[in-house]
C-alpha cells in the first residue's frame, strides 16, 4: 500500500485537501466557525495595544476615570474574544465529528465494494488500521489544524502590522531571527512526516498480528506458540518505537526555536530600553511591542507544531487516498430485479483460462470447457489444487477469466451487472462463516427484510428448526464470534437456511459436508437435497460418495478437464482418474 502512495499526483498537501470534499455538506457551519475565528483573533490583537495604552495613561498621570474606561473596554474585548472562541470551538467540533463519520462510512463502503483481487493481497489487520488509526490521525486536523494555521497567520500579520506602526526599526530588528526559525521548522517537519508514515505502517502491521492471533487463539494455544506470538508482536512494536524515537530527534530540534524566541525578546527589551532613554519610544509602546513580540513568537513556534501535525496528517491522508483510488466493483446498492437479467440456470464454460492477479506466473485453469443444463446437478471433483474452487469464484464473478468466457443462458457473464448475477446465486461452504449476532440475523442475511414466517420456513426446510427450538432464546440465540456457540452441523444448517431464504437460481456447494460426523452429515445432506431440487447446482466434493447421483461429474486435474460423465460412465473407465480416486477412498 505504501508504494501506491507514490503514484498520487501533486503535493502531499494537495492530496490531503482532497479529503475536504467530505466537509462540503457542513460548509455553512465551517464558514461561520471561520468568521468567529476571525473575530476572536482580531479581538485578541487589540489586547496588547490596550495594555500599552493603560501603561502610557498611567505614566502621563491621566485621570483615573480614563484609565478605568480603557480597562472596561479591555475587559469587553476579552469577553468578546472568549464568546466567539467558545462558539467557534463548538462549531469546529461538530464539523470535525460529522466529517470524520462521513470519511469512515465512505471508506468502509469503498472497502466492501473492492474486488476479491484486492483482498487477496491485503491483510485484515492492515485494513482495519487504515479505518481506525489513520482516521484518528485526522481527528484534530480536519478543522483544528486549519483553524490554528489561520489564527496564527492572522496574529503574526496583525501583530507585525501593529509593531511596524509603533516602530519600524525595532520591528525589523525583531524579525531578523524569524527566517532561521522558519527554515528549521520546515526541514524538521519534513523529517517528522517521513518517520511518522513509517511508524503508521508498522502500527498497521502490529495490529495485524494482534487481530490474527486473537482470531486464531485456539491454534496459538494448541501449538503452545504464546511466546512465539509475543516475540512477533514485540518485533513490530519495537519498530514503531524506533521510528518514533528517530522522529523525536527532529521534534527535539524545535526547542532551538524556543531559544531563538526568548533571545529575540531579550534583545527587543534591550533595544527598546535604549530607544526610551533617547526619547524615541514611550514605555507603554515598548510594553505593547514586547507583548506583540510574545504573541508573534508563540505563534511562529505554534506554526512549527502545526506544520508537524500537518505532515503526520498528510501521511495518514495518503494512506486513505490509496484505498479511495482503488477501482471498486460496479455494485448497485438500489438494484431492482429486471427481467432481462433473469437467469434460467444454463452455464457454459468456453475455453476458460485463469491466473490469479497476485500469482500471475501460476496458471490455475487451462482451456476449461463444459456445459450445465438448467436445473441439473453438476459435481466438480479432483485432487487438491485442481482448480475446483476457482471455478466457483469465476461463477460468482469474484474474478473474470483471463482467457475464454463464461456464459449464462448463452450470454457472456460480463454482460450482466455483478449485482444481478450474485443476487440469483447462493453458496454454502465447508468453512461456514456466521456473524456474531443471533441465529435470526444470520439466516436473514440471505434476504434482508425477510418476514418471521419466511425465516422460520427456511429453518424448517434446512433441518435446523428442531435444534433452534431447543434453545431458550430460539431464533434470538446469540451464536458468538464466527458461530463458536454452535456445532459444525448446526452452523452448516444455518448456512443452508440462509441459502433457502435467498431462493437462488444457481446454488454452489463447496465441500459442504466434508467435516461433519455421520448424523450431522445425514441431516445436512437431507437439507441439501431439498435445496438443490429444481435449481442448477454446482457441487465441489472430495467425498465422492456424496456425488454419485449427480447428473454430470466433471473431473479436474492440474487446471484441466480430464474426464466428464455420470458416475456409472466414469467408473467404467478403467484407467480414468475418477475411478482411481474412488478406489483410493473406498480402500482407505
Amino acid at each position: 500500500m505504501a508504494d501506491k502512495s507514490k503514484d498520487l499526483s501533486g503535493s502531499g498537501l494537495r492530496q490531503m485537501l482532497k479529503l475536504y470534499r467530505f466537509l462540503k455538506p457542513y460548509a455553512g457551519q465551517f464558514s461561520l466557525g471561520l468568521l468567529f475565528l476571525l473575530i476572536s483573533t482580531g479581538a485578541s490583537l487589540l489586547f496588547p495595544k490596550l495594555l500599552g495604552d493603560m501603561v502610557d495613561l498611567g505614566n502621563k498621570a491621566k485621570l483615573p476615570g480614563e484609565i478605568t474606561r480603557t480597562g472596561i473596554f479591555l475587559l469587553a474585548i476579552l469577553v468578546v474574544h472568549s464568546l466567539f472562541a467558545y462558539f467557534r470551538t463548538r462549531l469546529f467540533v461538530y464539523v470535525t465529528e460529522r466529517t470524520l463519520a462521513s470519511i469512515r462510512r465512505s471508506l468502509y463502503n469503498r472497502l466492501i465494494r473492492l474486488p476479491m483481487s484486492f483482498f487477496s493481497e491485503r491483510r485484515v489487520g492492515e485494513l482495519n488500521s487504515r479505518i481506525s488509526a489513520d482516521i484518528s490521525m485526522l481527528h484534530d486536523s480536519i478543522t483544528g489544524t486549519l483553524a490554528d494555521f489561520l489564527s496564527q497567520i492572522l496574529v503574526i500579520v496583525g501583530g507585525i502590522t501593529f509593531m511596524m506602526v509603533t516602530s519600524l526599526k525595532l520591528t525589523l530588528f525583531t524579525l531578523a531571527i524569524v527566517p532561521a526559525m522558519a527554515l528549521l521548522a520546515y526541514f524538521t517537519g519534513r523529517a517528522v512526516r517521513r518517520f511518522s508514515k513509517k511508524a503508521q505502517s508498522f502500527v498497521a502491521e502490529s495490529n495485524t498480528v494482534v487481530e490474527e492471533t486473537l482470531q486464531g487463539i485456539q491454534n496459538v494455544k494448541a501449538f503452545t506458540n504464546e511466546s512465539f506470538e509475543s516475540e512477533r508482536y514485540h518485533e513490530k512494536t519495537e519498530l514503531v518505537a524506533r521510528m518514533g524515537i528517530k522522529g523525536g530527534k527532529y521534534q527535539a530540534l524545535m526547542s532551538f526555536i524556543g531559544m531563538g524566541i526568548f533571545m529575540s525578546m531579550a534583545l527587543i527589551i534591550w533595544r527598546g530600553s535604549v530607544m526610551i532613554s533617547k526619547g524615541l519610544m514611550d514605555a507603554g509602546e515598548l510594553f505593547s511591542f514586547v507583548v506583540y513580540s510574545g504573541f508573534i513568537a508563540g505563534n511562529v513556534a505554534g506554526m512549527a507544531s502545526v506544520y508537524t501535525r500537518l505532515q503526520k496528517t498528510i501521511g495518514a491522508a495518503e494512506n486513505l487516498l490509496c484505498l479511495f483510488d482503488e477501482t471498486a466493483e460496479d455494485i448497485d446498492d438500489d438494484y431492482v430485479f429486471r427481467p432481462e437479467y433473469e437467469l434460467k440456470g444454463r452455464i457454459t464454460f468456453e475455453n476458460v483460462g485463469f491466473r490469479y492477479p497476485s500469482r500471475e506466473e501460476a496458471v490455475v485453469l487451462r482451456d476449461v470447457s463444459f456445459n450445465i443444463d438448467p436445473g441439473r446437478e453438476i459435481a466438480l471433483v479432483g485432487p487438491s489444487g485442481a482448480g475446483k474452487t476457482t471455478v466457483t469464484s469465476l461463477l460468482l464473478r469474484f474474478y473474470n477469466p483471463t482467457l475464454g468466457r463464461i456464459l449464462f443462458d448463452g450470454r457472456d457473464s460480463r454482460d450482466f451487472p455483478v449485482t444481478a448475477l450474485r443476487s440469483q446465486m447462493a453458496i454454502v461452504m465447508q468453512d461456514v462463516f456466521l456473524f456474531g449476532g443471533t441465529i435470526r440475523e444470520n439466516i436473514a442475511y440471505g434476504k434482508p427484510g425477510a418476514t418471521e414466517e419466511e425465516i422460520t420456513d427456511a429453518a424448517v426446510r434446512a433441518n435446523a428448526w428442531n435444534f433452534i427450538n431447543s434453545f431458550p432464546d430460539k431464533l434470538d440465540t446469540v451464536v458468538g464470534e464466527r458461530g463458536v456457540q454452535l456445532s459444525g452441523g448446526q452452523r452448516q444448517r444455518i448456512a443452508i437456511a440462509r441459502a433457502v431464504l435467498r431462493d437462488p437460481k444457481i446454488l454452489i456447494l463447496d465441500e459442504a459436508t466434508s467435516s461433519l460426523d455421520s448424523e450431522s452429515e445425514r441431516l445436512v445432506q437431507e437439507a441439501l437435497y431439498k435445496l438443490m431440487k429444481g435449481r442448477t447446482s454446482v457441487v465441489i466434493a472430495h467425498r465422492l460418495a456424496t456425488v454419485r447421483n449427480a447428473d454430470k461429474i466433471i473431473v479436474l486435474n492440474e487446471g484441466k478437464v480430464v474426464e466428464e460423465g455420470t458416475h456409472a460412465e466414469l467408473i467404467s473407465n478403467g484407467s480414468g482418474l475418477y475411478k482411481t480416486l474412488t478406489e483410493l477412498q473406498f480402500t482407505t
